[in-house]
């Protein structure tokens, strides 16, 4: 994790420097959280491109194995809830990785595959081969069942923020309301 007031107090001086004016906190906040999207994004669009390429077999240069790193602090897996007809989402969900019973993995699958296999006697779903659609409202899973559905996913960054108290006409750090930046050090 990345102070977030050691961040603010270099771009306040960078700014300063180039005599860009004076950046107020809120405006800080917007332009942080922002970046911090852009940089976790990023690792994404960064793992498609590099896998392509062939890998490396140096111990702390693999590109790949760096961004598989830096996305780590970011998995999460969570029981989910059910509500009928869906499972509900992880409120701060990011990416889905899979599903999971104990039967085994889920296969995610579209709705066009779903009219096609629904009344297939050899393609059906079932408890040990279930399929789920992500759908907006939540998950929705065949067969239906109500229990022990797991999943495995990448988590949005906690929206960071400059906290301080107004102490004559300045913003002083508080470090009680602060949320710091979640990416890695290296960022």
């Amino acid at each position: 994790m990345v102070n977030i007031d050691t961040v603010y107090q270099k771009v306040l001086a960078v700014a300063n420097k180039e005599q860009r004016g004076y950046i107020t906190p809120q405006e800080f906040n917007l332009f942080a959280d922002h970046a911090q999207m852009d940089i976790f994004e990023q690792y994404f669009y960064d793992i498609n491109q590099f896998g392509r390429l062939p890998g490396n077999s140096t111990e702390y240069s693999d590109i790949l194995t760096l961004l598989e790193e830096k996305i780590a602090i970011f998995k999460n897996i969570k029981l989910l809830y059910y509500q009928s007809p869906y499972f509900q989402k992880p409120q701060e969900l990011y990416r889905v990785g899979s599903l999971e019973t104990g039967f085994g993995e889920i296969e995610q699958i579209n709705h066009n595959e779903w009219l096609k296999i629904k009344n297939s006697p050899l393609a059906r779903p079932t408890l040990k081969r279930a399929v789920y659609i992500d759908m907006p409202r939540g998950f929705r899973i065949y067969p239906t069942f109500t229990n022990n559905v797991h999943c495995h996913y990448i988590r949005k960054p906690k929206d960071i923020y400059w906290g301080y108290t107004v102490v004559g006409d300045h913003a002083l750090y508080d470090a009680t309301q602060s949320i710091d930046f979640e990416l890695h050090p290296s960022e």
